[in-house]
């Protein structure tokens, strides 16, 4: 049985975010204590949904999880979604998640 020309495919994308000032005090101030940190955490995972809820159709993605190192998310979207995402504002790069292969030395 083939895809229908209605299927969507979806694939694993990896967004980061422009520079954003509250998100770099945020991350600054995360060594005092544990409260700063979760703080970090839940603001950068609410500014990614709302990004995404405003930007893509409700239940036309899904936000794999959000990173708070590098404020980027990975998200399984369309090529099409990652076209609007690379548009909206905030966003900094869009780019197809890619598996990585590292060659294995030879013991000689």
């Amino acid at each position: 049985m083939g895809l229908s020309s209605t299927a969507r495919v979806t694939e694993v994308f990896l967004v980061l975010m422009e520079f954003d000032e509250e998100y770099e005090r945020l991350k600054a101030d995360r060594s005092c204590c544990r409260r700063t940190a979760r703080e970090l955490e839940i603001y950068v995972s609410n500014k990614h949904d709302t990004l995404l809820q405003r930007t893509l159709e409700p239940g036309s993605y899904r936000k794999r999880f959000s990173w708070v190192i590098i404020d980027g998310f990975a998200v399984e979207i369309t090529a099409d979604q990652a076209d609007v995402l690379r548009s909206a504002d905030g966003v900094r790069v869009v780019e197809k998640d890619q598996e990585l292969k590292v060659p294995m030395s030879s013991s000689s």
